[in-house]
Parts: C-alpha cells; sequence; structure tokens
C-alpha cells in the first residue's frame, strides 16, 4: 500500500519438466503416498517423474500422456524439502519465478511471462486451489496445509482453466477425505530465528462410502533475519494460523458433492527495506521509524458437483466459490528511513465470487470433447492515509473497483490411431472492470474539495490452443503446441494521472519430449520454447500525484520477447538412491520500450525484466538406509540456484543487478513406521543473496532521502523436524 502512495517499486535453454499441471479435485490417485517403482518406500515421490498421475486436462493421465510442460511437487517432499509456501517451491519447478518483499506482496512470472509486481495488477499466472480460480498473487506467501501436490502448468492454460493464465497455471491441491481413518501432524523448530511450525490434520468417514471429512489446522511464525535497531525490534517477523475443512458426500456411488472451507490469518512486515550502498552491501539493519506491520485474514468457502450424464456419455461437473481477503497496515513508514517524513495507513478487501461449469464427453472411441462456461465478479475496496509531515499535508483516498468476467472455453481431443493426439481448444473471455476513487487534501484546519476519478475498462478476447501429440512407443512421446494468452488490464490509483492500462498477451510456441526408461531408472523430460509478449505491464513508474509528491503507476511498458529451454528429470542409480533437478534457461528481453518512454518521458537502462533471472536450477539427491524391519535412515542433499537478476530501477543509464546464488540444503531423516524425525539445515553456507531491490533514483525523484533499498533472503537455520501419520 505505501509503494502504491508514495514510490515506485518496481525465463532459453533447459527443459520440460515433467507435465504435472493444474488438476481438479476430483479424487485423483493420491501421488504423495505411492513410491515409483524402484524406490524406497518412505522416502517421498521426487519431482521430474513421468510415471506420476496428474489431471492435467481434466482426467486422469500420467505425466508421459500429456503433451504440456509442467511440474508436480508431492506433499511430502515439500514437507521433507522445508517448504511451507507456493513462493518457496518455485525453486524446484523449471521456468517459475517468484520473489516477494513483504507479507501480502509476490512477483510472479513463468519463463518471463505474466509478470506481477503489485497487487492491484490482475495475475498473469493464473493461481488455483483445488482448481478454483485466485484472483491475486498474496496467496503465493500464504501457509501451505494439508497438501497433496503443486502442480505447475507452463504455457497460456485459458482453454483448460480459469482467467489469467497468460503465463501459465498454479494449482494447489489439498488432501481430501475417503474411507480411511487417518492423522497426520508435522512439528518443527530452527533457529537462530525461532522459526516453529506446528500443523496436523484427521480425515475418516462419518458414514462409510457417502460422507467423509478432513479437518487441518496449522500454525508457523518466525522473527526473521532482518533487525530495526532505531527501534530495538525484529524488522521482519511472520505469523500465520490456518484452519481448513472439507466434506465429501457421496449420495449415490456416480454423484460426488465436495464442500470446502478454509480460514488463513497472516500477520507480517510491510515491505521491510534496508537502506543500502549497493547490490553487494547485505545490509539487515531496517531503519524505520514505524513497526510498519500488515496483517491480512482470508476466508472463503466453495463446492464441487460432479455427476455423470449417461444419456450423453458425458460427466457434469459444476463448481461454485466464494472468496474474501481483507488487509490492514495501521502505521507504515512511507519514506523507508529514520527520518519522520511520510506516515501511512491503508485497509483492502477483495471479494471473488465464481461459477463454472464443464461438460466431458466421450463421442467415440477417437473423438472426446470438454467444454464449459466461467463466470467470476471481483469486487475492491481501498482506503489510504498519508501524512506528509514536514508539511503538515493528509491525503485521504478511497478506491473501489468491480469487475465481471464471462467465458466460454473448450477442446477437441481426436486420436486417429493410438499414436497420434490432436488437441485444439479455443476460450473466449468477456470483461467489463469499473473504478471509482477520490482523494481529499487537508493542511492543518484547511480541507480542500474532494477530487473524484472514476475509469472503465472493456475488453473481448480469443484465446486458442492447439497440441499434437507422437507416442513412439509406450516410453517415449513427442509434442508440439502453440498457444494465445491474455491477462486483463486494470486501474492506478485515483490519485495517478494515468488512471487506466490495457490488458497484455502472448502467443507461445513449444516443442517437448518426454522419456521414461523401460525398467523406470530414468524420467526426462524437456522442451524448447518462444514466446511473443505484446503491451507488456510488468514495469511501472512514477508521477506527480493529486495532491503532490508521487505515486506509482503501471502502465503497458512496450513488447517482450523471450525463448528457452527446461529439463527436468530423475534418476536411480540403485533401488535407495533418487538423483533429482531442473534447469531452465530463459531469454526474456524487451523488444519494443518505446511505449514506456511515450507515457513516462523517460527511458529504461536495460532490456531485462525486473527479478527475472536468466538462469535457475535444482538438484537434490536422497539415499535411504534400510535399519532393519520399517526403519530407515535418509540422507539428503541438495542445491537451488537462481542467476543474476536486474533491480527494479529508474535510472536511464547506469542498471543494477543482483549476483547470482547457489543455496546448499541437507537433511537427515529417520523413519520407524508412522513416526520419522529429521534434522535438517537451510542455506547450510550462509549464503548472502537480495530477495527484492529498489535502485536510488526511486526515492530521488520522490523528493525523499536517496539510498538503495534492499531485503536480504533468509540466513542459515538448523532444525529438527517430527512427522508421523497414522
Amino acid at each position: 500500500m505505501r509503494l502504491q502512495t508514495l514510490l515506485a517499486t518496481s525465463a532459453a535453454f533447459a527443459l520440460i519438466s515433467p507435465a504435472a499441471a493444474i488438476a481438479q479435485t476430483t479424487e485423483a490417485p493420491n501421488v504423495t503416498d505411492t513410491a515409483p517403482p524402484g524406490q524406497a518406500t518412505g522416502a517421498a515421490p521426487q519431482t521430474g517423474d513421468q510415471d506420476i498421475i496428474v489431471t492435467a486436462r481434466k482426467r486422469s493421465e500420467t505425466l508421459l500422456d500429456v503433451p504440456i510442460a509442467a511440474s508436480a511437487i508431492s506433499g511430502n517432499t515439500l514437507t521433507e524439502r522445508g517448504i511451507n509456501s507456493v513462493r518457496e517451491a518455485a525453486a524446484l519447478t523449471p521456468g517459475l519465478n517468484i520473489a516477494s518483499d513483504g507479507a501480502g506482496r509476490a512477483f510472479v512470472s513463468i519463463r518471463g511471462v505474466g509478470v506481477t509486481l503489485v497487487q492491484s495488477v490482475q495475475p498473469g499466472v493464473g493461481l488455483f486451489i483445488n482448481g478454483i480460480y485466485q484472483p491475486n498473487t498474496s496467496y503465493l506467501n500464504n501457509p501451505l496445509l494439508d497438501v497433496d501436490r503443486i502442480e505447475v502448468l507452463r504455457g497460456p492454460q485459458g482453454t483448460l482453466y480459469g482467467k489469467n493464465t497468460l503465463g501459465g497455471a498454479i494449482n494447489v491441491i489439498t488432501r481430501q477425505p475417503s474411507n480411511a481413518i487417518e492423522a497426520r501432524g508435522n512439528f518443527s523448530y530452527a533457529g537462530p530465528d525461532d522459526s516453529f511450525l506446528a500443523s496436523a490434520s484427521v480425515a475418516g468417514p462419518i458414514i462409510k462410502d457417502v460422507l467423509q471429512v478432513r479437518i487441518a489446522a496449522g500454525h508457523r511464525q518466525q522473527d526473521g533475519f532482518l533487525r530495526n535497531r532505531l527501534l530495538g525490534t525484529d524488522a521482519s517477523p511472520f505469523k500465520t494460523d490456518s484452519l481448513n475443512g472439507t466434506v465429501r458426500f457421496i449420495p449415490t456411488g456416480d454423484v460426488v458433492l465436495t464442500v470446502n472451507g478454509y480460514y488463513d490469518w497472516v500477520k507480517g512486515a510491510n515491505t521491510p527495506y534496508a537502506r543500502v550502498t549497493g547490490p553487494t552491501d547485505y545490509s539487515r539493519n531496517v531503519q524505520f521509524n514505524t513497526l510498519s506491520r500488515v496483517e491480512f485474514r482470508y476466508r472463503g468457502v466453495n463446492a464441487r458437483l460432479e455427476t455423470p450424464i449417461d444419456a450423453l456419455n458425458s460427466k457434469f461437473t459444476l463448481v461454485g466459490s466464494y472468496d474474501a481477503r481483507n488487509s490492514v497496515s495501521p502505521n507504515s513508514d512511507a519514506d523507508f528511513g529514520p527520518l519522520d517524513i511520510a506516515r501511512a495507513v491503508g485497509t483492502d478487501q477483495l471479494r471473488t465470487k465464481t461459477l463454472e461449469t464443464r461438460l466431458d464427453t466421450e463421442l467415440g472411441s477417437t473423438l472426446s470433447t470438454l467444454i464449459g462456461l466461467f463466470y467470476s465478479r471481483e469486487t475492491t475496496g481501498a482506503t489510504d492515509t498519508t501524512r506528509i509531515i514536514p508539511a503538515g499535508i493528509t491525503r485521504f483516498t478511497k478506491s473501489a473497483t468491480k469487475a465481471d468476467t464471462y467465458a466460454a472455453f473448450g477442446t477437441i481431443f481426436w486420436k486417429p490411431t493410438s499414436a497420434w493426439e490432436v488437441a485444439l481448444g479455443l476460450r473466449y473471455d468477456h470483461e467489463d472492470r469499473r473504478a471509482a476513487g477520490d482523494v481529499t487534501l487537508a493542511a492543518g484546519a484547511l480541507t480542500l474539495p474532494t477530487t473524484f476519478s472514476n475509469a472503465q475498462l472493456k475488453s473481448n478476447q480469443v484465446e486458442p490452443r492447439l497440441s499434437i501429440t507422437r507416442h513412439w512407443s509406450d516410453q517415449l512421446m513427442t509434442y508440439a503446441s502453440v498457444a494465445r494468452g491474455y491477462r486483463g488490464g486494470g486501474f492506478n490509483a485515483p490519485t495517478a494521472p494515468i488512471r487506466q492500462y490495457k490488458g497484455d498477451s502472448a502467443w507461445t510456441y513449444e516443442i517437448g519430449s518426454k522419456y521414461v526408461s523401460p525398467n523406470r531408472v530414468l524420467s526426462l523430460s524437456g522442451n524448447v520454447f518462444y514466446n511473443d509478449y505484446s503491451d507488456y505491464i510488468g514495469l511501472n513508474s512514477i508521477a506527480p500525484a493529486t495532491g503532490g509528491g508521487l505515486v506509482t503507476v503501471d502502465l503497458n511498458s512496450g513488447d517482450v520477447e523471450s525463448y528457452g529451454a527446461e529439463l527436468e528429470g530423475t534418476l536411480r542409480p540403485v533401488t535407495n538412491w533418487s538423483i533429482n533437478g531442473s534447469v531452465t534457461y530463459v531469454h526474456a528481453r524487451l523488444t519494443d520500450s518505446s511505449p514506456y518512454t511515450l507515457v513516462t518521458g523517460r527511458t529504461l537502462s536495460s532490456d531485462r525484466l525486473t527479478f527475472q533471472p536468466d538462469f535457475t536450477g535444482n538438484i537434490y539427491t536422497d539415499y535411504t538406509i534400510p535399519l532393519g524391519g520399517t526403519d530407515t535412515l535418509t540422507l539428503t542433499g541438495g542445491v537451488v540456484a537462481k542467476g543474476s537478476r536486474l533491480a527494479a530501477t529508474l535510472n536511464q543509464t547506469t542498471p543494477t543487478f543482483l549476483k547470482g546464488y547457489a543455496l546448499v540444503n541437507a537433511a537427515i531423516t529417520y523413519r520407524s513406521g508412522p513416526l520419522e524425525i529429521a534434522a535438517f539445515a537451510n542455506n547450510l553456507l550462509q549464503k548472502d543473496y537480495f530477495d527484492a531491490y529498489i535502485e536510488k533514483t526511486t526515492l530521488a525523484l520522490a523528493g525523499l532521502p536517496a539510498s538503495d533499498l534492499g531485503i536480504i533472503g533468509d540466513r542459515r537455520r538448523i532444525g529438527v523436524r517430527l512427522g508421523f501419520r497414522f
């Protein structure tokens, strides 16, 4: 909220990851607890395995059969790798890049496409929870609770999934209730910042085969590694409490009704930037003169009805959801420094209602279709009170938006032979967005007349997708695809002279291949891709604000070209030893930034995209030692790496680049029946790196004491974890 008020904040050579992808909440095979052939029982399935069953195309298939570049990460793998949010899981996913500079802010893109820098911009990467569309990126920082798996699809996915899947889609799939009585728990503690996690879930039938329930709860807190010496307190504490419940009702063997509700309470720091002298000054001293805390409350309920229609040889699915987010920032330091220049108080709320219906029909042995309709309504309301203390000026801002989206989508699947498949999809989106806002200025006892600002955006978009698949054998397939994705536009704050910006779009071209060796020792997937990206929204600037000062503005900044490759795989040299990892090269560059210059009057110092590395990769190895009976000892080591990135900068001549880094993680896990105890270390070698960075030109243009701003990543944590499953 502060950065919108005064300042501006600002994916090729690799390849394909196992095409896992966005799944529906129908009960799919539980990939979390099934060890692939040749892997020791007790160790979590690894990413990169093409034998994993997913529902990327709304039907159960192995990754080997799906012509989509994607990744699946099981819930057990998330736990064993110490991953507690989608943002952290991005380190294990080719092409996915997520950074953050606050509890409610995340910057996400896939292959350099769909960049989102602030929550007022619609996500360019679709986020789903159990197949339910989420309209904001703040959830990416939220805790993962009772997760079965995370599935990530790369490239536009509008023909099968919800809106704004310009760059791709992320689906978080929670564990579903069944007839099995089950209890799980996970508890961990790590220092030196007192990082504590506790979560548990219970599940089972109320009436066998008819009514099943699952309830999960979790608590997480940590002090963080940033310190405010001015106030003598921690600068980036984080605390969450979560509750999730699911009821599954099966009145007959073919009709299933699933209802889920959730509540998340998140407390954290509001953009805790430290003043630094350059991109190698890893200072952790935040000099705010307020605590700058922020609090979020998320809650929602959704329902899914699935039933066959035998007369049409079809399966009918109806999904409805209501999601709410409230946030408050009670007292923020808007000048990022020790001087008491600007203070801000802000509130924000978002309400989303969605309704989707699908019909999956078998028309014969070689032809099937999936068609559907989608509707969503989003409403937002925000207030901001900013005090410029030396001038004695207070600015009161109110804003509200309402957005209605209607869509129709469909895909035809044609399999002329067992070796060939052609899938042709089309999506039509109509979006109507309206914004209203007002600004009131007060200087002492004098209040100036209120300024009103309204805006409207409408768009009609068609998004096709075509894929052709060739299965050369049961172990090898290749595919080629072309698709167009679109993201809707949005509005800047009422104080901004640039009130609105239009949506952006991308054409994606991709060729990929997947392979599983006959003995399942080796599993590989890879692809090469090219993206032609128009009307890029991923940059922002600053402009004179109503009543004085400056305000952040988002805008269409030009065109982007990105190309590259991804590779992901798993190798099991012996039964108890697995090696898995991925590597991505993305050359994403601005090819035309003249629209940015035309609107702002400024030029860019680099054609790189903010916070987008050219290279990312990870590799993990797990070796399980049998100890007799059900007892095992697993040794785990891994490295996650990210290349150099462009910092957020308004400097017109000299770009600022953040150094690349590699983090080493390790764990030792003892399992005995349903119990496991682990000792772990994250960032074992104490590597310094920046999560986010703003070059000093931004502050200088705002008339504030100029300094670079940076948020340093977490230091080494060493801890223990206790888990159980009964």
